[in-house]
């Protein structure tokens, strides 16, 4: 015999047990279950968006987050600051560092291919930096939010490494090899790359494509304030 459940019991089995949710104060705070490796890719508007949103939801809830970008050097289209910047110096317990410049590799618009190389090799020697902090660190406890990312984190996003080694710039072996030594309660999220990246599927826990339906690009519609930067 199934017994039917009333709206009120339904709502009880929920975290937040049937409550609306409220904005609360943004305490330091340690994660319970993070420590998977995250792959977002494809060929659509939304990967770095998408793991900006959810380093947002991560630093409200008091963990440590920062964000490390490879090639996110822009165009002429684009400021030279973005609004995400402005945003995280707004926001306690997220950080960032932008190791790219302006161009992008192989689209000949004047920037130089060595300079590109070598930003991305010093954004891997970084990573590793981070890494090794973390190891150091107990990512059990919580960090304070407005610390260096250097006395640890919770959550490492990697914004456009997966181009930098679609291109050459470092190799997916490098790739590999930031997944191996990653800290077991670290967050590790990979995002970039319009190609399938086959050599992680068996090393990532979640992967994401973001494809293209449509986008206004195809009608010659420049990156946009406050959506593209």
């Amino acid at each position: 015999m199934t017994t039917e459940r009333t709206p009120e019991a339904s709502a009880e089995q929920t975290p937040g047990r049937g409550r609306s949710p409220e904005a609360a104060e943004i305490e330091p705070a340690a994660p319970e279950e993070f420590g998977l490796v995250q792959v977002w890719w494809g060929d659509g508007k939304g990967k770095t968006t998408a793991t900006l949103g959810m380093g947002m939801r991560a630093a409200g809830h008091g963990y440590r987050v920062h964000l490390l970008q490879f090639m996110k050097g822009g165009a002429a289209s684009v400021d030279a600051v973005r609004g995400e910047y402005n945003a995280i110096a707004a926001l306690p317990g997220i950080s960032y560092e932008n190791l790219g410049h302006y161009g992008w590799h192989g689209m000949n618009d004047g920037s130089e291919e060595t300079d590109h190389e070598a930003e991305a090799q010093a954004g891997l020697e970084r990573t590793h930096d981070l890494l090794e902090s973390a190891a150091d660190a107990d990512l059990s406890t919580p960090f304070a939010l407005d610390g260096p990312a250097d006395d640890g984190i919770h959550m490492l996003v990697l914004d456009e490494v997966l181009y930098a080694a679609d291109r050459g710039l470092i190799e997916e072996r490098d790739v590999l090899e930031v997944i191996e030594t990653k800290p077991e309660g670290l967050e590790l999220v990979l995002s970039g790359s319009h190609d399938r990246p086959a050599y992680l599927l068996e090393e990532a826990d979640l992967v994401t494509n973001v494809s293209k339906e449509k986008h206004p690009i195809d009608e010659n519609q420049r990156a946009r304030r406050g959506t593209e930067y």
